[in-house]
């Protein structure tokens, strides 16, 4: 088998960075490393327990195991439906404006599929999530970069985007609140982006994920813009607002035609959800808006504390209130006292790469280095607050210590 090689479209990406990083941290902790882990933003608290429960239940149902509907149960896609108007006050047709997914990252590869033909051009933010890039490179689509500005808040540069040739764009990716920089939506962007979409004939997708945590009162959505539903297509997820990462459930919402044109993608992909997941999923979403403050607000809340100070401690900077959600996004400075001891760079190792893997090092703390998110993140680093307090105290301990002896 010595000839057989691989496509070429993998020679365009990269393992993904925590795919390979995880396996490292895990041969660490069976080494018998204690790894307190501050960057994969997987929500550790659990899901309502009316999800629970109702998963519980269908699964004893002998007749629940077949084959779904790829489009979803009609009870999850009318309870998407009301979490859209409960939170957002936007009006969806249940059955035609709604697609549920295997996780919003599944949306990801069927609208790039849907829309995007080979050579096209497709927007995406720097910094900005990796799999925006690495899923139209595969499919053969040229990616572009437009920068988000820290002086500007992290939102689109639209000198850039109104300067340049869109005539080969068919699609835009936008994320907000913003991972991994923590960036706070802003309706003037939103309204902003939908008159530039329209103008050009773009289609831009809205990623909004992240819109419930930390975050009490009126939620941002594009959809909310006059004029969204012509060019917009907005995923969400459970994972993040109502702790489900693993449960993989999302949800896509647009005009009845691009949300038709996704179904027919997705149905050549998969076969449908689990039905028990389908309905505890329907269950989560009516959850009481106490829940919601419980887990999604006063818990990040504390855990923002000692998050903060870990990056304060650490020497890197941030106006920490500028931003949302469960990261914090610092810029590591020039006369960083770490420096020296992390070596010349190379054209393999950007600056918050060695960075990272110093303090993982030393102090066996695992953060996130930003350059996996673009050029704009070579010089920064995430921290997740998906930790609890007892390790986010823990490793506040570890990087005094270590900076301490800096002194």
């Amino acid at each position: 088998m010595t000839n057989v090689k691989p496509a070429d479209r993998l020679s365009c990406v990269k393992e993904y960075y925590f795919s390979r990083k995880l396996s490292e941290i895990a041969r660490l902790r069976e080494e018998g490393h204690d790894i307190v882990s501050l960057a994969i933003g997987s929500p550790d608290l659990p899901p309502p327990p009316q999800a629970i429960e109702t998963l519980c239940k269908v699964a004893h149902d002998a007749h629940a195991h077949g084959y779904q509907p790829t489009k979803g149960t009609p009870e999850l896609r009318h309870a998407m439906a009301r979490f859209y108007k409960r939170h957002f006050g936007v009006e969806l047709d249940a059955e035609r404006e709604i697609l549920p997914l295997i996780g919003s990252k599944e949306g990801i590869l069927h609208t790039t599929l849907a829309f995007v033909n080979t050579g096209d051009t497709v927007l995406v933010p720097d910094p900005g999530y990796p799999t925006y890039t690495s899923l139209p490179t595969l499919l053969g689509a040229n990616v572009v970069h437009y920068p988000l500005k820290a002086d500007d808040d992290y939102q689109p540069d639209f000198d850039f985007l109104e300067k340049f040739d869109t005539s080969r764009v068919r699609m835009l990716w936008m994320n907000y609140p913003n991972m991994p920089t923590g960036a706070k939506p802003q309706r003037e962007t939103y309204e902003r982006i939908v008159r530039f979409a329209r103008e050009r004939g773009i289609v831009v997708v809205n990623d909004n994920p992240y819109s419930f945590i930390l975050s009490e009162g009126e939620k941002l959505s594009i959809m909310q813009v006059e004029g969204a539903k012509d060019c917009c297509i907005e995923l969400n997820s459970m994972s993040k607002s109502h702790n489900m990462p693993g449960w993989r459930v999302g949800m896509l919402v647009g005009n009845a035609e691009f949300v038709g044109w996704a179904l027919k993608v997705k149905s050549n992909i998969d076969s449908g959800t689990f039905r028990g997941l389908q309905l505890a999923a329907a269950s989560a979403i009516d959850v009481a808006d106490d829940w919601h403050r419980e887990y999604n607000v006063e818990v990040y809340a504390r855990r923002r504390v000692l998050g903060e100070a870990v990056l304060k401690t650490l020497g890197v900077e941030a106006d920490f209130s500028k931003q949302t959600g469960m990261f914090l996004w610092a810029h590591i400075p020039e006369n960083h006292p770490l420096l020296p001891a992390l070596g010349a760079a190379t054209a393999e190792s950007t600056l918050s790469e060695r960075f990272a893997d110093y303090v993982l090092k030393q102090v066996e703390v695992f953060i996130t280095p930003g350059f996996i998110f673009g050029k704009g993140g070579d010089h920064c680093v995430r921290l997740s607050l998906c930790a609890s307090e007892e390790r986010l105290t823990e490793a506040l301990k570890r990087v005094k210590a270590m900076m301490t002896t800096l002194v």
